[in-house]
């Protein structure tokens, strides 16, 4: 029996790693690229008096603005639920409401392994400013009503996909059943 292919991990950063891996394909022995990344949170954000929360800020893959929703990565060991809660926070000042998972997705699985979880909080209310870190001081809370979110979407204005995927699955009603203000269910994947 053959030892399994050998892995190398060919760069690590604080946010992923790249490894490598052989495979044999029909064109012959090549190596296979995947990015190891922490799973991700997106939050449609709606507040108290019907508005969407919607952050602007610099993305530097495209070296561009993008208006998007608010999200980030889920630390280790956290619930995907407490990442949301938390980024939310962070990013906007606002929390509270009630929360329902919108499910996950694939954030690229042609070369990620991670995931994007998607959650609908809705009644927020403003608590704090924003928590801002290091490298986040040009993002901007954007409020929208949230009759705009079609036309936003239509237009390209938010054209981040893993945005636009939770805002069309809110759209379409894919949240679960109402729970409990500020809890969220873990046992939706």
């Amino acid at each position: 029996m053959s030892a399994p292919p050998t892995r190398r991990v060919i760069f690590e950063h604080a946010i992923l790693r790249a490894v490598g891996s052989p495979v044999q394909t029909s064109e012959g022995a090549r190596e296979y690229i995947r990015l190891e990344i922490s799973d991700w949170v997106n939050i449609v954000g709606i507040t108290a008096d019907a508005r969407v929360i919607l952050v602007r800020q610099h993305r530097h893959g495209i070296d561009a603005e993008t208006l998007e929703i608010p999200g980030g990565c889920v630390d280790p060991g956290e619930a995907p639920a407490d990442a949301a809660a938390r980024e939310l926070l962070e990013e906007t000042g606002y929390g509270d409401g009630a929360w329902r998972p919108l499910g996950w997705v694939w954030s690229n699985p042609a070369i990620q392994n991670n995931r994007t979880h998607l959650f609908l909080a809705s009644g927020l209310r403003l608590l704090g400013p924003p928590q801002l870190g290091p490298g986040e001081a040009d993002l901007r809370v954007e409020l929208r009503p949230v009759g705009e979110v079609p036309e936003l979407l239509r237009s390209g204005e938010v054209n981040h996909s893993l945005a636009v995927v939770a805002l069309q699955r809110w759209l379409l009603g894919a949240e679960r059943r109402p729970e409990r203000p500020g809890r969220v269910r873990e046992d939706v994947p």
